[in-house]
C-alpha cells in the first residue's frame, strides 16, 4: 500500500524559485499575474462559469472528432475514448496538462503531471457537480530532439544510465511531431532491458515499450500510445497539438497575432518587468520584431516583422499575403511558447492548466495576452511533487533523522556528519574535552611566554596550532575507522542518495518514470492516484 512518510514545504526543498513558493503560500502577492487563486472555491466557480459561457465559440464538434481520430490511430482504451466524448457537451469543462515528447515518456514529473490532473478533474466532479476531463497536450511542434530523444534510468547498482535515440534527419530544426523513429530505438529498448533491474514486470513493460515505440512510428504518435498505455484506462485523454484537423480552428488565433504584430511581446515583457520589480523573475524574454508564432514551411523558423512586412520561410510577404496564408493553410503555422497556452484554451474548455514550477513563471506573464485575444485565462495549478522511495530508503531516513534535501549534495559532507553523530558519546565527549584542555593550557603558556621572552610567542602559538591539527587528524582517523566499522551505513547512505537525488539532481526531474513502472508495475498509477497527495507549496516523500 502506498503512503506519504514525509511532507516537506517547498521551501525546505531545492530547486524552487520564490515565484513557485509564493504561489502556493503567499498568492496575494501574485494575484495581478494570474486568474485566480486555486485555492478559493469561488475562483473555480467563476472559472467554470467563464469557461461554459465561452463554449458556444468553440467547435466542441469538431475538436472531440479530431481527438478520437487520434485515439483510434494510437488504440486508446475505451476509457480515454469515453472522456474525449464528453468534450462535446457545452457544460463539460477540461483539467490540462502536458510536456514535450520525451523518450518512453520522460522524466517522473511528466507522470506527477498527468495524476495531478486527473485528480483535479475527479475533485472538480465531486465538489462543483461539473463534468470535468483530464486532457495531457502533447507539445508535438517543440524542435528541441535533444531535450526528447534521452532518458535516464538507475541500474542494479543505482548508477545513472542514459539511453539514447540517434538523430534522424531533421532533428534538432524541424517539429518533433515530423520525425520517424528508425532502428535506434529497438537498440535503446535493448539497452533500457539491459539497464533495468530484472523485476516480475520487466518483460511486460518491454513489450508494451516495444509496441508503443516501433521503427516507422512518429515519435509524437509513439510517446501519445505510451501515455494511453499507462493512463488511458483512467480516462487521460491526449492530444498531439501538431493535429491538422485542428489547426483551421486556431487559424483565428494566428491572424490576430499577425494583425497585430508585437503586442503579445509587449504585453508579456511588461508583464515580465513588473515580475522583476516585485522581487520575481521573468521566464521569458520576448522578442518584438517577431510575431509569436513560427512557420512551418521550412524546418520551424520564426517570424520576422520589418517595416510592416513579414519574413515567413524565406517569403517577404505583406499582411493580406499572411492572413491568406494562415487561412488556406493554418497547418504551416505554429505558435510559440507565449502563444501555446492562448491556442490551448481556444481549442479547449480548459479550466485549468496543472504546471511546472518553470511554467508557473512564463504563464504569470500571459494575463494581458489572454485579453487581448478574448480567451478565458484559466486557473493555474502546481503539479504534485515527489519522490519514490522504497520501504529501506525510508526506513534509513527515519532511523538516522536525515533530512531529505540533505542527500542532494554529492560530497560526502552529511556522511561524515552522520557518522560522527553515531560515535560512542565518551569518544566523542573525550575529544571535545582534550581540545577544551589543550586550547585552556596552551593559551596560557602562550599569554605567559611573552614576560620571558617575546620571541617565543610565535613558537608557542606553533606548538599550540599543531596540537590541535593533531586533534583534528585523530578525530578524523576515529571518522575513518567507523566509516570501515560500519560499511552497511555507507551503503544505505549512497544507494538512498542515488535513488532521491541521482547526480544531485531531483529524482523527479532526472528519472525515467519507466523505471518506476518497472520496478512497481501497473499499480504504481493506481497508487499514486488513490494516494498521491496534490496540494501546492508541499513535496512529498512517498513509500512503495
Amino acid at each position: 500500500m502506498t503512503t506519504v512518510r514525509h511532507t516537506i514545504d517547498i521551501r525546505q526543498y531545492p530547486g524552487f524559485r520564490q515565484l513557485a513558493v509564493d504561489y502556493a503560500g503567499a498568492f496575494n502577492s501574485l494575484r495581478p499575474f494570474y486568474a485566480g487563486d486555486p485555492t478559493e472555491p469561488d475562483a473555480w466557480r467563476a472559472t467554470i462559469a467563464r469557461v461554459q459561457a465561452f463554449a458556444a465559440r468553440r467547435d466542441r464538434d469538431a475538436v472531440a472528432d479530431a481527438l478520437i481520430a487520434q485515439q483510434v490511430h494510437r488504440g486508446a482504451p475505451p476509457e480515454a475514448r469515453a472522456a474525449a466524448e464528453r468534450l462535446r457537451e457545452a457544460t463539460t469543462v477540461a483539467v490540462v496538462t502536458g510536456q514535450q515528447a520525451g523518450l518512453f515518456g520522460g522524466p517522473l514529473f511528466t507522470l506527477l503531471k498527468a495524476v495531478t490532473a486527473i485528480k483535479l478533474a475527479a475533485r472538480l466532479r465531486l465538489e462543483f457537480g461539473v463534468t470535468a476531463v483530464p486532457l495531457f497536450w502533447i507539445d508535438a511542434e517543440d524542435h528541441d530532439w535533444n531535450e526528447v530523444s534521452g532518458v535516464e534510468v538507475l541500474d542494479g547498482d543505482y548508477g545513472l544510465r542514459t539511453l539514447r535515440l540517434a538523430d534522424p534527419p531533421g532533428a534538432g530544426t524541424t517539429p518533433v511531431a515530423s520525425l520517424t523513429l528508425d532502428r535506434s530505438v529497438e537498440a535503446a529498448i535493448d539497452d533500457l532491458a539491459t539497464a533495468l533491474p530484472a523485476t516480475e514486470f520487466t518483460g511486460s513493460l518491454l513489450t508494451r515499450l516495444r509496441s508503443a515505440y516501433r521503427p516507422g512510428t512518429g515519435m509524437s504518435s509513439a510517446f501519445g500510445r505510451w501515455l494511453e498505455f499507462t493512463l488511458g484506462e483512467l480516462g487521460l485523454v491526449v492530444y498531439c497539438s501538431s493535429d491538422p484537423a485542428t489547426k483551421p480552428l486556431a487559424a483565428p488565433v494566428f491572424a490576430r497575432e499577425a494583425q497585430f504584430p508585437g503586442t503579445t511581446a509587449e504585453l508579456a515583457d511588461a508583464a515580465g518587468r513588473d515580475l522583476v520589480a516585485r522581487g520575481y523573475h521573468a521566464q521569458v524574454a520576448p522578442h518584438g520584431d517577431t510575431l509569436a508564432l513560427f512557420s512551418l514551411a521550412s524546418g520551424r523558423t520564426p517570424i520576422r516583422v520589418e517595416a510592416g512586412r513579414y519574413h515567413v520561410g524565406g517569403r517577404l510577404l505583406d499582411l493580406p499575403a499572411l492572413l491568406a496564408d494562415i487561412q488556406h493553410t493554418p497547418g504551416a503555422f505554429s505558435p510559440n511558447v507565449l502563444l501555446r497556452p492562448v491556442v490551448q484554451d481556444t481549442l479547449f474548455p480548459t479550466v485549468a492548466y496543472v504546471a511546472g514550477p518553470n511554467e508557473l513563471a512564463y504563464l504569470g506573464q500571459l494575463r494581458g495576452v489572454y485579453e487581448h485575444f478574448g480567451v478565458p485565462m484559466p486557473l493555474m495549478y502546481q503539479r504534485a511533487s515527489a519522490t519514490i522511495l522504497d520501504s529501506a530508503g525510508v526506513r534509513f531516513l527515519e532511523r538516522y533523522g536525515l533530512p531529505l534535501a540533505a542527500l542532494q549534495a554529492q560530497n560526502e559532507s552529511a556522511l561524515n556528519h552522520l557518522l560522527e553523530t553515531q560515535l560512542p558519546p565518551d569518544v566523542e565527549h573525550a575529544l571535545h574535552e582534550a581540545a577544551a584542555v589543550v586550547d585552556d593550557r596552551l593559551g596560557r603558556l602562550v599569554a605567559a611566554v611573552p614576560a620571558i621572552d617575546p620571541t617565543l610567542e610565535g613558537a608557542a602559538r606553533s606548538v599550540q596550532g599543531k596540537v590541535r591539527h593533531e586533534l583534528h587528524g585523530l578525530h578524523q582517523k576515529i571518522i575513518h575507522a567507523a566509516k570501515r566499522r560500519d560499511e552497511t551505513l555507507r551503503r544505505q547512505f549512497t544507494r538512498t542518495r542515488a535513488l532521491a537525488f541521482p547526480g544531485g539532481h531531483a529524482q523527479e526531474r532526472t528519472i525515467g518514470f519507466v523505471y518506476f513502472l518497472n520496478r512497481y508495475g501497473p499499480a504504481l498509477v493506481d497508487r499514486l492516484v488513490a494516494d498521491l497527495p496534490v496540494h501546492m507549496g508541499t513535496h512529498v516523500v512517498v513509500v512503495l
